[in-house]
């Protein structure tokens, strides 16, 4: 069974850190660019950022530029997305996503239309004090 399961949400202190791993199962990651998107309660899906399948680039939104860090470990199937100096707006619930086309994947992050083969559940971030 094809999966993507997304892990690390919590409640975190403005200006602190959490780590999410986006971890495959059914399917070797290897092959795919993956994406990390966010939705808050009544408000559209965001794209956040995603990473090549072959040279890991990267790409990320205006609004976690220098904040936020995606990194995949093709060796544990997972993909991470490191962030750091968490604010209130960031609260939301993050997914994750996998495509084989890297121009689909940053397509789909950078402007909201719909794609990605397969989709993550989810898992909740809340920044507050």
């Amino acid at each position: 069974q094809v999966q993507l399961v997304e892990s690390g949400g919590g409640l975190v202190q403005p200006g602190g850190s959490l780590r999410l791993s986006c971890a495959a199962s059914g399917f070797t990651l290897d092959y795919y660019a993956i994406g990390w998107f966010r939705q808050a309660p009544g408000k559209e899906r965001e794209g956040v950022s995603c990473i090549s399948s072959s040279d890991s680039s990267t790409y990320y939104a205006d609004s976690v530029k220098g904040r936020f860090t995606i990194s995949r470990d093709n060796a544990k199937n997972t993909v991470y997305l490191q962030m750091n100096s968490l604010k209130p707006e960031d609260t939301a619930v993050y997914y994750c996503a996998a495509d084989p086309s890297w121009r689909e994947t940053i397509v789909v992050v950078a402007t909201g239309v719909d794609g990605m083969d397969y989709w993550g559940k989810g898992t909740l971030v809340t920044v507050s004090s």
